[in-house]
C-alpha cells in the first residue's frame, strides 16, 4: 500500500511538472512570458552538433546508395543488421555479367576468338566484381560504421542530454514566473492591509492572508534557487559533451581518409585488371578486333596508358612496363635488342611470328613499319610482333 501511495504521489508531481512545463512553453510560444536564453558559446555548439548530425547523416545514406546501388538489397541489409544476422552472399553485378560471358563463350566455343575473347572478359569481370565486394566491406567496416555509431550512439545522447536542458530551462522560468506573481500578490495584499478598514475580523483575515502570501513568496524563492541550480549543472554536461563534437570531426576525418584509400585501391586494381585484358585480347586477329570501316591490323592500342602514368600502375601491382622511349630508340637505330615476351601471341598471318610468354626473342626495326610493331627473331623464324607484348632487356 505504502509503493503504491508512493507511485501515485510521483505520478501526480510528475503530472504537475509537465503541465508547467506545458503552460510556460504555450505563453513563450504566444510572447506572454519570459525565455531564459542560453549563452552565445552553448548555442554555437548545439548549432556546430546539428549540422553535424544533418551532414554525416546525407554523406552516410549517399556513400550506402554509391556502395550498392539497388535500394531492395540496401533494405534487405538494414533488416538483417537489425536482426542481428548476417546477410547472405548475393553475386554482384560485375560477377554476374562475368559468368554470363564465360557461359557464352563456352556455348560459342573456346577454340573460337569470340568465344575466347568472352572467356577472358569474362574472368576479368569476376575479378573486377571481387574487388568491389572488398571495396563494399573495406568501406562499411572503415568509414560507414563510425558515422552510424556517431548517428545511433554519441549524437542519440546530447539529443538527450539537450531535451533535458529544456526542460530544465522551462523549469527555471516557470519558477521565476511564480516568484514573479507571488511579490506582486504580496505587495497587493501590504497596500490593502494599510488602508484604513472597519472590523476587526476584516484585519484579521488580511493579516492572515499577508502571511500566507509571504510564505509562499519564499517557497517562489526557494524553489528558483534549486531550479536554477539544475539548470546550469545541465548545462554544464551539455557543453562537455558538445565540445566532443570536434573530437568526432577529427576521427571522421581519419575514417575519410580509409575511404579513400580503398577506393584508390579498388579502381588501380580495376584498371589494372582491363590493362591486362586489353594486352590479352590483342592476340587475337587483328580482323575481329577492328571495325568494318576500319584497316589498321594493329592490336588495340593502349588508351588508358595515356590518362594514368605507368609508374603508378607498376607500383600497384608489380606489372612492368617498358618505357615507349626505348622503343622510339631502338627504332630510330639500326641494331637489334633482346626483349621478353609478356603474353601469349599467336599470329594472325605468315609475316607474323607467333610467341609464348616469357620466352626471350631479337627485335630489331625496319624502315617503313608500323609504330606498333617490331621484327621478331627466333633462330630460323622470323615475323611481325606486337610492341606491347615486348619488355626490352638490358
Amino acid at each position: 500500500m505504502n509503493i503504491m501511495d508512493f507511485n501515485v504521489k510521483k505520478l501526480a508531481a510528475d503530472a504537475g511538472t509537465f503541465l508547467s512545463r506545458a503552460v510556460q512553453f504555450t505563453e513563450e510560444k504566444l510572447g506572454q512570458a519570459e525565455k531564459t536564453e542560453l549563452d552565445a558559446h552553448l548555442e554555437n555548439l548545439l548549432s556546430k552538433a546539428e549540422c553535424t548530425k544533418i551532414w554525416t547523416e546525407k554523406i552516410m545514406k549517399q556513400t550506402e546508395v554509391l556502395l550498392q546501388p539497388n535500394p531492395n538489397a540496401r533494405i534487405e541489409e538494414f533488416v538483417y543488421e537489425k536482426l542481428d544476422r548476417k546477410a547472405p552472399s548475393r553475386v554482384n553485378n560485375p560477377e554476374l555479367l562475368g559468368q554470363y560471358m564465360i557461359d557464352a563463350g563456352t556455348e560459342f566455343g573456346p577454340g573460337t576468338a569470340y568465344g575466347n575473347a568472352l572467356i577472358k572478359c569474362g574472368e576479368t569481370q569476376k575479378r573486377i566484381g571481387t574487388a568491389d565486394r572488398e571495396l563494399i566491406q573495406t568501406s562499411a567496416l572503415n568509414f560507414l560504421t563510425p558515422l552510424r555509431n556517431f548517428i545511433e550512439g554519441d549524437y542519440k545522447t546530447i539529443a538527450k542530454e539537450r531535451k533535458l536542458l529544456q526542460n530544465k530551462r522551462l523549469d527555471l522560468d516557470a519558477a521565476k514566473t511564480r516568484l514573479k506573481k507571488a511579490k506582486a500578490a504580496e505587495t497587493r495584499s501590504s497596500q490593502l492591509n494599510s488602508a484604513r478598514l472597519e472590523g476587526d475580523n476584516i484585519m484579521v483575515n488580511f493579516s492572515y492572508m499577508l502571511n500566507f502570501l509571504h510564505v509562499k513568496w519564499l517557497k517562489s524563492e526557494q524553489e528558483l534557487r534549486i531550479t536554477q541550480s539544475e539548470f546550469d549543472r545541465q548545462a554544464e554536461i551539455t557543453r562537455l559533451l558538445l565540445e566532443g563534437i570536434s573530437s568526432t570531426h577529427a576521427h571522421h576525418l581519419r575514417c575519410l581518409n580509409d575511404f579513400v584509400e580503398a577506393q584508390m585501391t579498388y579502381y588501380a586494381q580495376c584498371y589494372q585488371y582491363m590493362l591486362d585484358l586489353q594486352k590479352q585480347l590483342g592476340s587475337f586477329p587483328s580482323n575481329y578486333l577492328c571495325n568494318n570501316n576500319q584497316t589498321s591490323g594493329t592490336p588495340v592500342p593502349s588508351a588508358l596508358s595515356n590518362v594514368i602514368g605507368s609508374s603508378a600502375v607498376a607500383s600497384t601491382s608489380g606489372l612492368v612496363i617498358t618505357s615507349p622511349s626505348n622503343f622510339s630508340d631502338l627504332k630510330e637505330s639500326s641494331g637489334n635488342r633482346k626483349a621478353r615476351v609478356l603474353y601469349d601471341y599467336d599470329a594472325a598471318n605468315s609475316t607474323e611470328l607467333s610467341l609464348l610468354a616469357d620466352e626471350v626473342i631479337t627485335v630489331f626495326s625496319v624502315v617503313g613499319m608500323d609504330s606498333d610493331w617490331l621484327m621478331g627473331e627466333r633462330g630460323n623464324q622470323k615475323g611481325k610482333v606486337p610492341i606491347t607484348y615486348l619488355e626490352l632487356l638490358n
